[in-house]
């Protein structure tokens, strides 16, 4: 089974073999496609009884000068309003741009022994998603913005389009759980890279070739692939989860381990925030959780005004708009 999804989101799940105890990565097939825009503003649900806890206690818990630990995870929803791609969309989708190369099945570009056999599809797929042709949503900036704040304890994201980056979280608050485009790999020598390294041979659709040494094996991102273990860092969140004083869930369903496990492994009287199209997860049957439903960006900006941080918000977004873009830069 394979799942339909944003492409700046990995779908990979965790299974555990009762022989060895080794936990392999997987495909977890999801009902549907995650997309954080919607059709209306931002509504905040609560389950009955829970009412009590609502969307203005989260922003008073946020904004308190002890508050210094909001941890925040992310997925695909937070990347549509900046305008990158669903993987299926007829006519227009990347598996449909990539039908010239006869996938045996959308995934395959994501699955190491077809990239070995015949890597430019994927890098036809990294053309489309390396960082420098889309830019950050609001969606982006609410983590930056607690860090700006000294709120940031963490921001874990299962995007691999790097918008995160770009909008200004550091590497030391940023964990990527499902790899990035930003360092890269030779599958043969083992080779550090970085991305401007092999942008220009991304950019004009040719497979980058190591030159080390004469080497000149695929230079692969370090993007999780099927089968592949996740980044060391992700496991951070055991020590993240114990910590955080706020949890913040935008733009994922949920459905995909080890990554959704997170949210349940917060201490049960830690305020939880979901900011998503639909409810998902176990939100609503905690005392202290609050579901804002609907359009991402619009959640956001309301939490943003109920903090009173609206022209810090501004300030920041502003900032990143008067720096000089890289051409081909795609604005939301």
């Amino acid at each position: 089974c394979f799942s339909t999804r944003s492409l700046s989101s990995w779908h990979v799940a965790c299974r555990r073999s009762s022989r060895t105890n080794e936990c392999k990565l997987l495909i977890k097939q999801t009902p549907h496609t995650l997309d954080g825009r919607g059709t209306s503003p931002c509504q905040t649900r609560h389950l009955t009884g829970h009412a009590s806890f609502t969307i203005d206690n989260i922003a008073e818990v946020i904004k308190h000068s002890d508050t210094s630990r909001v941890l925040v995870m992310a997925g695909a929803g937070i990347s549509t309003a900046s305008g990158i791609q669903d993987f299926r969309t007829p006519g227009s989708g990347l598996y449909y741009n990539l039908q010239k190369y006869h996938l045996p099945y959308p995934e395959a570009i994501f699955e190491l022994d077809f990239f070995f056999t015949n890597p430019k599809p994927f890098f036809e797929y990294a053309r489309e998603l390396v960082p420098g042709k889309y830019a950050p949503d609001g969606a982006h900036f609410l983590p930056a913005l607690l860090h700006r704040k000294d709120k940031l304890l963490r921001m874990y994201t299962q995007n691999i389009d790097s918008l995160e980056r770009l909008a200004g979280i550091p590497d030391e608050k940023l964990v990527e759980a499902h790899g990035t485009f930003s360092t890269a790999t030779c599958t043969i020598c083992s080779a550090r890279h970085t991305l401007e390294d092999i942008k220009k041979e991304i950019d004009e659709g040719t497979v980058p070739r190591c030159r080390e040494h004469g080497c000149k094996g695929v230079i692969k991102p370090d993007i999780v692939f099927f089968g592949e273990a996740l980044p060391d860092r992700f496991y951070m969140y055991a020590q993240d989860v114990s910590e955080t004083q706020v949890l913040i869930v935008m733009g994922t369903s949920l459905e995909v381990m080890p990554f959704a496990g997170m949210a349940d492994e917060v201490p049960s009287d830690v305020p939880r925030l979901l900011m998503n199209n639909d409810r998902v997860g176990s939100f609503g049957i905690r005392a202290k959780d609050v579901m804002q439903t609907g359009d991402i960006v619009a959640s956001v900006e309301d939490l943003v005004a109920r903090m009173g941080w609206d022209e810090d918000f501004k300030r920041l977004r502003a900032e990143w708009t008067l720096r000089t873009p890289d051409e081909g830069t795609k604005y939301c």
